[in-house]
């Protein structure tokens, strides 16, 4: 009786797409969009919404739940297809794509949170245009594998949500006295009425960047002189 010899096959490595984002592990994927690159703090995006509906801290976890649900699925869908996906006409598949979740996630808030709906307005329908979805599916979702594109979104979208809901805290409790809806210092608080204002929240967001700019700084030096 003679031995059968199994022969293994080694399967191809996926080939290297020219710019894509390189080799990293899951959870640094996640963890660069909450802090290191966060798409307010770090990189500057989607500061419109930001500004406009950010006076209150529910309006902020909508914003941020929608953007958040269209970010992933969106990624997730971008991934899957960026193979078959022609060049030439990439960005406005991209867009449609985007545009197909963004009415999914406008449809449900104005079914289930009308009051909501109503209170944040066109920034609902303007995520289609918002540069860090289309700007994450360009530079990452459509050059990755799924599961990266998974974290990168998910890590993206809190980072989103966590700077938006940080700012909503700010600019409610000193300019109304309020958290979600509900008392904080009492009766007597005279409420910072300039906070829920637009000079508010150029003032926030201001703080916002000193703030993650002596962070990045500090991280930077603690590194130089591990390094040293």
């Amino acid at each position: 009786m003679t031995a059968v010899e199994v022969e293994t096959v080694e399967q191809a490595p996926e080939p290297i797409v020219p710019g894509a984002p390189p080799p990293q592990p899951l959870w640094s994927d996640f963890w660069r969009g909450i802090a290191d690159d966060n798409p307010v703090m770090i990189q500057m995006l989607g500061l419109c919404p930001t500004m406009a509906i950010s006076n209150q801290v529910k309006n902020g976890l909508g914003m941020g739940a929608a953007t958040l649900f269209v970010l992933v699925f969106s990624s997730l869908f971008i991934s899957l297809l960026r193979k078959i996906i022609p060049t030439e006409v990439r960005l406005a598949t991209y867009i449609l794509i985007i545009a197909t979740f963004v009415t999914i996630a406008d449809l449900v808030m104005q079914a289930y949170s009308p009051l909501l709906s109503r209170t944040l307005g066109p920034f609902v329908p303007l995520i289609v245009v918002n540069c860090i979805i289309l700007g994450r599916a360009e530079a990452f979702a459509g050059k990755v594998k799924p599961s990266r594109a998974l974290a990168d979104a998910f890590g993206q979208g809190f980072g989103f949500t966590m700077a938006l809901t940080i700012m909503c805290v700010v600019r409610e409790v000193l300019g109304a006295g309020t958290f979600l809806g509900y008392s904080v210092f009492g009766p007597h608080y005279e409420p910072w009425v300039f906070m829920i204002m637009p000079p508010g929240g150029f003032l926030t967001m201001g703080l916002m960047f000193l703030t993650m700019g002596w962070w990045s700084e500090r991280k930077k030096a603690q590194l130089a002189g591990a390094a040293a």
